[in-house]
């Protein structure tokens, strides 16, 4: 692993970086401000809810153009372009005056933060990998659970100390003076390549590499599926039944994280300890997850993600203790850290790798509509009476029933897969 690290550490410290910088526009960083924007503005839970969701729509209707920019741009450029705005996002979310500009702040951190940071990073990991995609993407994932494991506590900190504002600012700092050059050198070519030329670069000009292996020599090749194609597969849209699952679980949890500590009386700083739990968790789990696809395969792993999801949603539902708060977060971290490595080594090996980003970009618009939906629908039925742990029974049940769907999903591809090595 060291080794690994060592001979390919740009192109891995690239992706990890971006994805760490991704939390700003991540749920469980913007709903640290809450409160403060729905006692600027008068706001109930419903309301602010309902805006996040309509912001966070718009951002997943956009995700499909500008992610397939990075299938013909190069991502270093990308990244010139994606920084700096998601910079700009936080110092509006820092100093908005109205609404409707607090709103516009929320869809840019939400399509250049969770979104296009997140698609950068993954796009050109499993791009640039291929017999061990699945150690390179477990440790580029490793940047969301920095993210959650630092980036809330050093907020609250700033926050408690000097304001919300503060914190926003902090945010914006951080993006320009460390994000933005340092990813940008981490990515950046020696000299200017067409995006197509990129697989027939030496290692010196900036192809990375993993040991040699058995496996790089056998890898059967994976026909390049067009956007066109892909979504006209119905094991797709079956698969997009276990994408939208932690997605819209996670963001909930993390949405409403103010409502369950005053739901049970619970210490304010008891959720961001969760946190670092969680991430803690998820790391683990992340790296087990890359070496077990390397050595099978990532679609044998779809059947298992999310029955520690099933149970997260279980044990919340009959919450009450703190201790059930840190079981939660475990349970949350195994399956985030076996789906984060899952789907970012999953779509190059079913889809291909010439239009990665476009096929990407389906996935990550599907995952931030999850988002999108979860704090809007969660909380006009909290509003209605209906308390956000009953509510996590129904999507414990989901989840069950999502895990079945990618126990046949796993096994049509590996059908696929059978058929294609047959036919070649």
């Amino acid at each position: 692993m060291f080794e690994f690290i060592r001979r390919n550490f740009r192109w891995i410290a690239g992706g990890f970086i971006l994805t760490y910088f991704s939390s700003f526009g991540q749920t469980y960083f913007i709903s640290a401000s809450v409160s403060e924007w729905r006692a600027m503005f008068g706001l109930t839970h419903g309301e602010f809810g309902r805006l996040y969701m309509f912001a966070t729509l718009a951002s997943a209707l956009c995700i499909p153009f500008v992610g397939r920019l990075i299938d013909v741009v190069q991502a270093h450029l990308m990244v010139a372009l994606v920084v700096p705005i998601l910079a700009g996002a936080t110092l509006l979310a820092a100093y908005a005056s109205s609404l409707p500009m607090l709103v516009f702040a929320i869809f840019l951190l939400r399509l250049f933060g969770q979104g296009m940071m997140t698609n950068i990073a993954l796009t050109s990991t499993g791009r640039w990998f291929v017999a061990e995609r699945g150690r390179a993407i477990s440790l580029v994932v490793l940047g969301h659970q920095g993210g959650e494991a630092t980036i809330p506590l050093a907020f609250a900190a700033l926050t408690i100390a000097y304001g919300y504002r503060v914190g926003w600012l902090a945010a914006t700092i951080a993006l320009v003076v460390v994000g933005l050059p340092l990813a940008y050198w981490c990515y950046r070519t020696p000299r200017a390549l067409p995006l197509s030329a990129l697989a027939e670069l030496t290692e010196q000009d900036r192809l990375p590499h993993a040991q040699p292996s058995m496996e790089a020599a056998t890898l059967p090749e994976v026909r390049s599926w067009t956007r066109g194609e892909v979504l006209r597969d119905p094991i797709f849209w079956a698969l997009l039944a276990g994408v939208l699952a932690p997605a819209f679980i996670g963001t909930t949890i993390f949405y409403h994280q103010n409502y369950l500590t005053a739901l049970h009386s619970w210490p304010p700083q008891l959720f961001a300890m969760s946190l670092l739990v969680m991430a803690l968790t998820t790391v683990c789990c992340a790296l087990i997850t890359g070496a077990v696809i390397d050595r099978l395969s990532a679609t044998l792993v779809l059947p298992y993600f999310l029955l520690p999801l099933a149970a997260a949603c279980f044990v919340l539902a009959y919450s009450g203790a703190e201790i059930t708060l840190f079981i939660l977060m475990v349970l949350l971290g195994i399956s985030y850290g076996i789906a984060s490595t899952l789907f970012g080594a999953l779509w190059p090996e079913i889809y291909g790798l010439a239009n990665l980003g476009a096929v990407r970009s389906i996935t990550v618009s599907a995952a931030v509509l999850a988002t999108a939906i979860g704090p809007g629908i969660t909380g006009t039925l909290i509003d209605h009476g209906m308390s956000l742990p009953a509510q996590m029974i129904f999507l414990g049940c989901y989840c069950l029933l999502a895990a079945g769907a990618m126990a046949i999903a796993s096994v049509f591809l590996q059908r696929r897969f059978c058929n294609t090595a047959s036919n070649t």
